[in-house]
């Protein structure tokens, strides 16, 4: 038996019909939609690095199942912004080196879009409080707060 999902990612309408109930959404983003930005490390939701965006909230895609998010909205990393037009969020982890080896990113950018969306991150342990249910092995996360830092003022400024 098979079910038809319907979401809303990253403004585009998609219906899908064929899903097998037990599709997770992470993999129903990476193989069925061909949005490979979400990555999948743990598959227990330890990770945070197939985090994305749903109705405006950061899940865990690895935890839920594609039809668990039907008639949602979806934001991934791919939605964010192009590499010729990065969003605040983007150039600041660029601009501070904010990425290493580039596993965790998108998890992290989605993470700290929600954050910025929700708080005003006005001290690095509010940061680090936010991220601290996304992995990295290789930053140090130094350059991590210091990018989402970074984008709290410039965003703040905008407003």
């Amino acid at each position: 038996m098979t079910v038809n999902v319907s979401v809303t990612v990253n403004g585009t309408r998609q219906r899908v019909s064929g899903v097998e109930p037990r599709l997770l959404l992470s993999d129903f983003l990476r193989e069925t939609l061909g949005l490979t930005g979400t990555h999948v490390g743990c598959e227990h939701g330890v990770c945070g690095a197939c985090t994305v965006l749903m109705n405006g909230d950061s899940v865990r895609s690895c935890l839920m199942l594609a039809v668990q998010a039907d008639g949602a909205e979806i934001s991934t990393v791919e939605g964010l912004g192009t590499p010729a037009a990065l969003n605040v969020l983007q150039q600041q982890f660029r601009e501070h080196h904010g990425l290493q080896c580039g596993f965790c990113t998108p998890g992290m950018l989605m993470t700290g879009e929600d954050l910025l969306r929700k708080y005003p991150l006005a001290t690095d342990e509010e940061i680090r409080e936010g991220l601290s249910g996304n992995l990295c092995r290789c930053t140090g996360y130094q350059n991590i707060v210091a990018a989402i830092r970074s984008a709290a003022a410039i965003r703040r400024k905008q407003a």
